[in-house]
Formats: structure tokens, C-alpha cells, sequence
């Protein structure tokens, strides 16, 4: 089976109420944990991967092991580029055969977040990829992405809807609470709900994305902390937010820091236990494994995609 788009996942994801999770990928450990749980829950899949993953890993290194997960698995499964940041990665990585690129062009005033959209969009549709945008600004750093909280913009219904006529595009990351990275609420976590179903209402079918939605586990934290190092203590977004995110029509919901957080604390805790192992295969099995566990609680408990597939 070669790769697939979103188009129909998102479809089925809409009319079902439940969203499909869209996982970053960095190397071959973390994409075999992610496509086991997806195969495990018969559920459908979106492999992303980020402007630092593409220079960290190389892009022929990423798609081979994605189309190998493929050719395991028949698993349909979409590549999609996260926050591209201008027209020339994007068309980067429609040329090299991701099904579904992100263009961010948060940081620009609308009209020339308009302009690079749309510019995208016409690129993209003419072979048959579909273009994710975003609309206002999620707080948070994460890779190449850094924006401050009081440069954080939620997303505005109306510009919302004329943004999406003009440009064409297919999916739309908005801005209701949530952040990138390991987030840290002041006071009680809360998305903006009532925005969230305002912006639904006005686009009905129409796929919604939310970035910046990892919970961030304590039990991770602590684990890392224990066992080397300190990661700072965070609050993330409650699970049940999501889902409830995911039956008001979202429809695709970015997940990365939780998977670092698990495959993090399972190799610090295999090397503090087996200080004199020097074998990567031995400590990165279980962090692979821990990967695995945790895509298949989000898919089944959070996102309520598993058997969608």
C-alpha cells in the first residue's frame, strides 16, 4: 500500500468524532514503537516529521523507514511536514513524496499568511497533496518553533472562515490554549471550548488541527528526574480536554513531547540500572517499547481512534 493523504481519514474522523493522532518521528526506534501500537490498535496514522527531523535524520533516511513501516505493516499511513516554514521546504518535501505538508505562516499578518498559504495550496493540489495552515499563535517552544506567552494569539472565528475560502486549504491548526513543548498552566488548564465550537459551526465538516496537546505524563517527569538529570515539573493538557476536542470536530491532534518524555525516561532508567551496558540495542529496545505503549493509550483512550482504521 504507498502512502495515503488525510482526506478520507479526516472525513471519517469528522462524522465519527474522534481524531486521528499525528505522531513526530526522529529515527528508526521511534517510528517501529508508533507504526506496532497503530498496527496493535487498527488505527489510522499520521507520521510527521519536523524541520529539525529532516536535518537530523536526512530526508531519504525518513521516507525509507516510513515506506519500510509500510511494507511491514499495510498500514495506510500519511507523511506529513510539521510547521514548514516557508514555500521552499514545503515544496522540498512534496517533490521528495510526503502526502500532506504544513504550512505556518502564523507569525506573518493574515494577508501574507494568505499569500504563502495560498501559494502552497496551488503547489500542492496540482500533485495531489493536501496543505495543513495555521490561524493565530500557540505559545511554547518546540524545535524551530518559540513563542513567548505574551505573543501567544488565539484564533479569531471570522478570520477563521475567510481564511480557509481564500487559501484553499485543507486542514486548519488553531490557537484555543493549547502549547508546544512541556506546558506549564498558570492556574487550572482550560481551552477555550466556546471558540473551538464557534470556529466549527462556521466551518462545519471543515478538519480542525490542534498542536501543543501533549498531557505530559508525571509519572515520565518523575522518571527522568530520578534517574538523571532534571526536567522541569510541567502541567500539560488533561486527557479528557482532548477528547472532548476530538467530538467537536477535531480532527487531527499533533502529539511529540509525551513520546519524548517516555522514551526518555525508559533509556535513563535502563542505563541506571545497567551502568556497564554500552549496547544501544539494549537500552533503546525499551524505549521503543515505551513509545509504543504510549501511542496505544492515546489512540485508544484519548483520541478514540482505535478500530478506525
Amino acid at each position: 500500500m504507498p502512502l495515503v493523504t488525510s482526506e478520507e481519514m479526516f472525513k471519517k474522523a469528522y462524522e465519527g468524532k474522534y481524531a486521528v493522532g499525528a505522531f513526530n518521528v526522529n529515527n528508526m526506534e521511534i517510528i517501529q514503537g508508533i507504526v506496532e501500537a497503530a498496527l496493535e490498535e487498527k488505527a489510522p496514522l499520521i507520521l510527521q516529521v519536523s524541520a529539525g527531523a529532516r536535518k537530523y535524520a536526512k530526508p531519504t533516511y525518513l521516507r525509507k523507514l516510513v515506506e519500510a513501516a509500510i511494507d511491514d505493516t499495510g498500514l495506510p499511513i500519511v507523511l506529513h511536514l510539521d510547521h514548514g516554514e516557508d514555500f521552499e521546504i514545503c515544496k522540498s518535501c512534496i517533490d521528495d513524496g510526503f502526502t500532506s505538508v504544513m504550512i505556518d505562516g502564523s507569525k506573518y499578518p493574515f494577508e501574507k499568511n494568505i499569500e504563502l498559504t495560498k501559494r502552497v495550496v496551488d503547489y500542492a493540489h496540482e500533485r495531489g497533496v493536501v496543505v495543513e495552515a495555521e490561524l493565530g499563535r500557540l505559545a511554547g517552544i518546540e524545535d524551530a518553533v518559540n513563542v513567548s506567552e505574551r505573543d501567544a494569539i488565539f484564533t479569531d472565528p471570522d478570520e477563521a472562515v475567510e481564511f480557509v475560502e481564500r487559501t484553499g486549504v485543507d486542514s486548519l491548526a488553531i490557537a484555543i490554549g493549547t502549547s508546544h513543548g512541556a506546558y506549564k498552566f498558570k492556574g487550572e488548564p482550560k481551552l477555550d471550548f466556546e471558540r473551538l465550537e464557534k470556529i466549527t459551526s462556521m466551518l462545519p465538516g471543515f478538519p480542525i488541527v490542534l498542536h501543543g496537546a501533549s498531557s505530559v505524563p508525571k509519572e515520565f517527569v518523575e522518571l527522568c528526574n530520578k534517574y538523571g538529570g532534571q526536567i522541569p515539573g510541567a502541567q500539560g493538557v488533561p486527557e479528557n480536554m482532548l477528547r472532548k476536542a476530538a467530538e467537536m470536530g477535531v480532527c487531527k491532534i499533533n502529539i511529540d513531547t509525551d513520546l519524548r518524555l517516555a522514551m526518555t525516561a525508559s533509556v535513563r532508567k535502563y542505563l541506571s540500572e545497567n551502568p556497564s551496558q554500552f549496547d544501544p540495542r539494549k537500552f533503546l529496545g525499551p524505549g521503543r517499547e515505551a513509545i509504543k505503549q504510549m501511542v496505544a493509550h492515546k489512540m485508544r483512550n484519548v483520541l478514540g481512534c482505535s478500530g478506525k482504521a
